[in-house]
């Protein structure tokens, strides 16, 4: 249950604005409470036309917040948005976005955003050409400026025969931002900052059935985009091959080889204030055949010709200008004691020549695919902090603590 150290149930205001998707806004507000959260429903008239006040109150629990004037005496538009732990809209139409960026104020729900004093969800749907629009691009850039979660919106069927960007986040995704939000201390140290973050591993082609590839899930990779998100970044995920989902509301580019990854970071990291490179890029490659090797009847191996890859952390480094991006590796490593992990570690960072490097041992411990992680942090300055054995997604706030501090000093 999601409590906090009082014992207190986690207030969330779910708000639901009038679009096609406010349906699947059912499963969201399922989600939350069966995760424990105190849920009050404010939807918006057009909401109302879609799914009834019935439906909301039956899962929530609870009366439904539908006016200002509904128990005024109570004054809702101003106490749910003082009391609430995390405000999230689902489905978040282009007039509500246009709206919330606006300051208008002229139902119960654009209220509450006006008066929230906590962390705001905000997951959009709409057809293609209204997310892509100008207008709406202006306004959910000024939104996160403000410090709003702006989700990134599926691509998929939309209404109609229609398809293409614009689908409301899984509810199950929307969920877990919100209960990632939750889970920690309230920050936006990262807010407005542009990140973009490999995960995952990447696959070289053989022949044409065949690839050389690496244990990797992608799970750190995904853990510092969610944390990233949470903490008010705007994030893009270059996502190899992995094992998990990425988090909603991230911007997802899906590569394959080391070349694709290697062209995907080069593309973005011009624009970016931070680039963390946590994907396991193969260092070598097969030299490909065209057709499928096939072996014969005498027992005989193959032998697989490999040739380097490009070094894309270095190349990321020798490619900007300056200072900027703020570039973090990562270093997989396999050594016999602590100090041999740190003289690995530190020959590496002198050779990428990035600004933080995340080292860790993955002979001692099952790290690919596993949900916990223990690492050390060295800098470019000599400083050195280690994050003792935890989840995966505490090791990504540690790391996202140690490029904060050198980002403000």
């Amino acid at each position: 249950m999601d409590v906090d150290a009082g014992g207190r149930r986690s207030r969330v205001v779910l708000g639901v604005s009038g679009g096609i998707a406010a349906y699947k806004a059912c499963e969201v507000l399922r989600g939350l409470t069966e995760s424990g959260c105190d849920v009050t429903v404010v939807p918006t008239a057009a909401a109302l036309t879609f799914v009834g006040s019935a439906t909301w109150s039956a899962l929530s629990g609870k009366p439904v917040a539908t006016d200002v004037w509904q128990d005024a005496h109570r004054v809702p538009h101003v106490r749910l948005g003082q009391e609430a732990d995390v405000i999230v809209v689902a489905p978040a139409t282009a007039d509500l976005l246009a709206r919330a960026t606006h300051g208008i104020a002229d139902d119960l729900l654009t209220n509450v955003l006006l008066t929230a004093r906590c962390p705001v969800v905000l997951a959009p749907a709409m057809h293609t050409e209204m997310w892509e629009h100008p207008a709406t691009r202006r306004n959910v850039a000024l939104l996160r400026e403000r410090g709003m979660i702006v989700l990134e919106p599926d691509s998929g069927r939309l209404t109609g025969a229609d398809s293409g960007k614009g689908r409301l986040p899984q509810p199950a995704a929307i969920v877990a931002a919100v209960l990632d939000i939750l889970r920690r201390e309230p920050t936006d140290d990262l807010r407005g900052l542009r990140i973009a973050i490999s995960a995952g591993g990447t696959r070289e082609a053989w022949d044409p059935v065949r690839f050389v590839g690496n244990h990797s899930s992608g799970r750190q990779g995904v853990e510092l985009a969610r944390t990233a998100l949470a903490r008010g970044a705007i994030v893009t995920l270059v996502a190899a091959h992995m094992t998990v989902e990425p988090p909603a509301g991230v911007e997802v580019v899906r590569v394959s080889s080391a070349a694709e990854l290697q062209q995907a970071m080069q593309d973005r990291a011009p624009t970016s204030d931070v680039v963390v490179m946590a994907a396991a890029v193969a260092d070598f490659r097969p030299v490909p055949e065209s057709t499928k090797v096939k072996k014969d009847d005498t027992g005989a191996g193959v032998t697989l010709d490999l040739e380097r890859t490009a070094d894309v952390l270095a190349g990321l480094v020798a490619a900007r200008s300056g200072s900027a991006p703020f570039i973090v590796g990562f270093a997989a490593e396999t050594a016999t004691d602590a100090a041999e992990l740190l003289a690995l570690g530190r020959a590496k960072l002198m050779r990428k020549g990035c600004d933080l490097l995340v080292v860790n041992d993955v002979g001692a411990d099952e790290v690919f695919g596993s949900p916990d992680n223990a690492v050390v942090i060295l800098g470019a300055d000599g400083s050195q902090a280690e994050l003792p054995r935890q989840g995966k997604a505490g090791i990504a706030d540690g790391i996202w603590d140690a490029v904060a501090a050198r980002l403000r000093g």
